[in-house]
């Protein structure tokens, strides 16, 4: 393909560059007078392709498609100057220019050497996941919106571990399809730095369709602004934190034993990676660990016995301890008075369910079923959960100790800004 001398600068910079980074206009090796007519040329000859910095926080990487080019020309017609403009080859020069063998098993990199977008994802299935959160050479984090994995620094410095595997990916997210279906999102940047065999690692389990990001990861990650939501995990442990804390108000002992915010969190207490019965059941056990296992009896003492007194047909009187959803269940209906009944016998209906699958999991005389269902199950009993401690949050902030504080939760769960997907 024929180009143009200037043209052919631009390719030159853009693929010898370290991040495939544009040309600034102000560095063509033109007089300053002729330096707009030559950038129209380009863009009108569609060789080159123009990127603003009143679009772009920094116009010498290429985050997204470039501009149509009528706004284009429209934009370098009406600039004074051309300092903060920065040139790129088009696709179609560098689909010509490009040799796909300088990029062997990098197909994320060489996406970026044919003209994508910095910050343009793919989408990905979820068990891309579990090679790195199984593996216990790498630090896996992930808060159900964002999350990074690096390898631990021991093995870092190790000779043991290949070079190739000592990776790190800065970001990921996750998208969802029309059907909600989710899925594993990352940007070109950031995959591109991957080493080529974990470059095909994730190449495998790339997915094709129309996945849109989580808003929050698409808010926080390319417009650089807060999230308005939190994950409906995070809200559910700031639920029993803000539970205890009314506790003591009431002066009494926090009905909740233990606070998982932060690096509390139990690793699993998120959203299924895989949609197995196994990781499913696994989740239940951990659900029900931080229920109804974690109620503290000693919230109770002196206003409900420990024990239940039953008499067998033969006469003999037999005390069996009460479970901690009896105590709950009986307290709240001892000191409390409240409107919607229903819903605080759903709360402790909930926690019986909570229970019991925990005690009778799903498909338990199979090893493992896979079946996506048990994203849609794991999401509508975790939005129970949720209520569930909600409910409980919402009884005891009547209580006249609470009231008289006027204690308050964060703005953004008391308007319930929460992510349940």
């Amino acid at each position: 393909m024929a180009l143009d001398p200037v043209a052919q600068v631009i390719v030159d910079h853009y693929l010898n560059s370290r991040d495939f980074n544009g040309l600034p206009a102000s560095s063509l090796a033109v007089t300053e007078a002729d330096r707009r007519s030559v950038v129209l040329e380009l863009l009108k000859t569609v060789q080159a392709e123009a990127v603003f910095g009143d679009r772009h926080p920094n116009p010498h990487i290429k985050a997204f498609a470039a501009e149509p080019l009528e706004e284009q020309i429209r934009k370098v017609e009406a600039h004074e100057d051309l300092e903060h403009v920065c040139l790129y080859p088009t696709s179609n020069v560098l689909e010509a220019v490009v040799d796909p063998s300088r990029y062997p098993g990098r197909p994320f990199t060489l996406r970026l050497a044919l003209g994508d977008g910095q910050l343009d994802f793919r989408a990905f299935d979820l068990t891309v996941l579990e090679h790195y959160r199984n593996d216990p050479r790498y630090f896996y984090r992930n808060d159900d919106i964002s999350g990074w994995i690096s390898v631990r620094e021991a093995h870092y410095r190790s000779e043991a571990m290949r070079e190739s595997d000592k990776v790190m990916l800065e970001t990921f997210g996750f998208c969802y399809d029309p059907d909600l279906n989710r899925a594993v999102a990352v940007f070109l940047r950031y995959l591109s730095d991957l080493s080529p065999e974990h470059q095909q690692v994730w190449a495998t389990k790339m997915l094709t369709g129309d996945y849109k990001l989580h808003p929050s990861y698409f808010d926080s990650s390319v417009l650089g602004v807060r999230p308005e939501g939190v994950p409906i995990f995070d809200a559910f442990v700031h639920e029993q934190h803000h539970i205890n804390e009314m506790c003591e108000l009431m002066a009494k002992p926090h009905l909740f034993r233990e606070d998982f915010r932060g690096e509390n969190k139990p690793r699993g207490f998120g959203f299924l990676i895989r949609p197995t019965a196994r990781e499913f059941n696994d989740f239940m056990l951990l659900l029900d660990k931080m229920m109804s296992d974690n109620i503290n009896v000693k919230f109770f003492e002196r206003d409900i016995d420990r024990e239940v007194v039953e008499e067998r047909t033969d006469g003999t009187r037999v005390a069996t301890l009460k479970g901690t959803i009896t105590m709950l269940e009986e307290w709240l209906a001892q000191f409390f008075r409240v409107r919607d009944v229903a819903r605080r016998d759903e709360m402790i209906a909930t926690f019986r369910t909570v229970r019991k699958m925990r005690q009778s999991p799903a498909h338990a005389v199979r090893d493992d079923d896979f079946d996506q269902r048990y994203f849609r199950e794991q999401r509508e009993v975790m939005s129970k959960a949720y209520d569930a401690v909600l409910t409980i949050r919402l009884i005891f902030s009547s209580h006249p100790a609470v009231t008289k504080k006027g204690y308050k939760v964060p703005d953004w769960l008391a308007a319930g800004r929460i992510w349940t997907h």
